[in-house]
């Protein structure tokens, strides 16, 4: 397993993987940029995935194409394979994203497992919204979820001064 970091708008990218994908990109803390070495080379098979999200940052990348390699369960690979169907730009629903999966009775579940989501913004759990289009539940912090989806709809960000 190789590991590697990338600095975003939104904090410090985990990025971790080998020749058979990404297994995980997870959000670190700000207090966290000291173990970030900017000399370190980025190991060959995780390049494509931060240049990537260099691009998706820099607004030039709506779609992703990686190699992806999450660990979970089956359920959990099928609520993350449909969260890659949620176009950019675009939001789903908790029950409309149940809905496809077919059983909106599994709502509790499907919020869980996008809870689980290892692959932080190429599996885009950020795109999904409670039914009354409130940021509901982020692993990363809602106020990230508010960047992306303001990222992703063009919006202009907010400046404090």
């Amino acid at each position: 397993m190789q590991t590697t970091y990338y600095k975003t708008p939104i904090g410090i990218a985990k990025i971790e993987g080998d020749e058979n994908g990404i297994q995980s990109i997870s959000v670190l803390d700000e207090n966290t940029s000291t173990i970030i070495n900017s000399t370190e080379e980025i190991p060959t098979c995780l390049q494509k995935c931060v240049t990537q999200l260099d691009e998706y940052f820099n607004g030039n990348r709506k779609e992703f194409n990686l190699k992806l390699n999450p660990k979970g369960t089956a359920f959990q690979q099928s609520v993350w394979n449909e969260l890659v169907n949620i176009p950019f730009g675009s939001t789903r629903t908790y029950l409309e994203q149940t809905k496809q999966l077919g059983d909106v009775k599994a709502i509790r579940a499907v919020a869980s497992a996008n809870g689980k989501n290892p692959i932080w913004i190429v599996i885009p759990c950020h795109r999904v919204i409670g039914s009354d289009g409130s940021l509901t539940g982020y692993a990363g912090g809602v106020w990230r979820k508010k960047w992306l989806l303001e990222h992703e709809s063009g919006a202009k960000q907010q400046t404090l001064f």
